[in-house]
């Protein structure tokens, strides 16, 4: 028996759906513990490309039971289009997909409110999805969040939807000087009863049930969303999300004790992006970046927004490695550098002053003004595509992998050559951890 967790080390978009993909092969339970549908983990099989917003990475596999944990924010509609979406694919979720009853949703004035708030700040937007997870979670931590266990058809829950409902519509008028159309609390509350009518049957204790997945020994995955970097508590604040996507997020958004982890893994692409507002110092407005882009097909699979492209950040990493105890990693999209002569790793930064710092600063407005110092390395300049055997990298590839663990002092498992599922190369079992 292992539990891994599965986090993304950068800002997010590492490639953390096919990792989850593969690993749940072997893994009877797979838990989503942080983050709503602001997140996207595509995951290629064979001829087909599955886009999952809620749902663990793991529901393609027959054999898997997948949970949204407690620390998830829920837009039931959306979780039902996507539940319907699997099944038009071939993918059944009934008696598989299981959902915490303390998971708090999504409501439609979390999502009005979300719009309203980035149109308002104008230049200084943050770059959220629009989709209601800052105020979701807000009500949450402000115990005027809903949830799951929390619905009900009597009057007094009536009363509860009727008052946020007025709440929320005050301050879209009053405060944010939204001049679209208000919601009707009477609609909020029959179409929430009427969605919860479908979801019903699966909603469950999810807590007690992952503790007794452990108990009968089996493997369990708790897989994140987002990275790092847009940790509430530990990314480049404000520009973040608003969930814990650290590792210590899986024990409190899947409802287990630290003690039960036996391996931490971070997904890391082999150059790094970052979609939407913030610092990103080793970031490349050129024509390396525009490559990167285009051979990585860099654009967000919720939004559709372009990703902004750089170097390797070892420094932002190293960070990652501290905050999440990293015991693995996963390197993603190595074959999306093949066309490069010469491959830059960011090794330190330097402020304005020309001070140092070997990690990432938490002071903003520093931030904001480091340039990165580099190591350069030669390109390998031939296809790894597809590759499956760490023995047939071009050896320059190999080098840069082994440089990668060096500067960050953690093993790398897997290396991802491709966007399907045997473009993998698996080096280590960490089941076996």
């Amino acid at each position: 028996m292992s539990n891994v967790i599965i986090v993304g080390s950068q800002w997010g978009d590492e490639g953390k759906g096919k990792i989850v993909d593969l690993l749940a092969e072997q893994a009877g339970t797979i838990v989503r513990f942080q983050g709503g549908n602001n997140a996207g983990h595509t995951v290629m099989v064979e001829s087909k490309t599955f886009i999952l917003h809620l749902v663990p990475s793991g529901i393609l596999h027959d054999n898997t039971k997948c949970i949204i944990g407690n620390g998830m924010v829920v837009d039931l509609d959306e979780l039902l289009k996507e539940i319907e979406e699997l099944r038009n694919l071939g993918i059944e979720s009934k008696g598989r997909l299981l959902i915490s009853d303390a998971a708090n949703l999504i409501m439609p004035y979390h999502k009005l409110l979300d719009v309203a708030r980035e149109e308002r700040l104008n230049s200084r937007k943050i770059g959220t999805t629009g989709r209601g997870i800052g105020p979701a979670y807000e009500d949450k931590v402000g115990r005027t969040g809903i949830r799951f266990a929390d619905i009900e058809s009597d009057s007094d829950f009536k009363e509860k939807i009727d008052r946020f409902v007025k709440d929320k519509n005050l301050i879209l008028k009053y405060v944010l000087d939204y001049k679209g159309p208000l919601l009707d609390s009477n609609e909020v509350f029959e179409n929430l009863l009427e969605s919860y009518r479908q979801i019903a049957p699966y909603i469950c204790d999810s807590s007690e049930l992952i503790d007794q997945e452990i108990k009968k020994g089996g493997h369990i995955l708790f897989e994140g969303a987002q990275g790092t970097f847009l940790d509430i508590d530990h990314g480049t604040y404000p520009f973040v999300t608003s969930s814990n996507t650290v590792s210590g997020g899986a024990c409190t958004g899947g409802g287990i004790g630290p003690s039960k982890i036996d391996a931490i893994a971070g997904v890391v692409k082999a150059y790094t992006t970052r979609v939407g507002e913030g610092p990103f110092p080793t970031e490349l407005n050129d024509e390396i970046g525009e490559l990167l882009s285009r051979e990585g097909n860099e654009f967000g699979a919720t939004t559709g927004r372009a990703r902004r492209c750089g170097w390797f950040d070892a420094c932002l990493l190293k960070k990652a490695v501290r905050i999440n105890g990293l015991t693995h990693l996963a390197v993603t999209k190595l074959d999306v550098m093949d066309k490069l002569a010469t491959i830059a790793i960011c090794i330190a930064y330097e402020d304005e002053h020309g001070t140092r710092h070997s990690v990432m600063p938490s002071k903003q407005s520093l931030q904001e003004k480091l340039t990165p110092v580099y190591e350069t390395m030669d390109g390998w300049q031939c296809s790894t595509s597809g590759v499956t055997d760490y023995g047939q990298l071009p050896e320059n590839a190999r080098k840069y992998l082994k440089r990668i663990e060096d500067l960050l002092e953690v093993p790398i498992f897997i290396v991802s050559t491709g966007p399907k599922r045997e473009h993998t190369i698996i080096l280590d079992d960490i089941f076996a951890a």
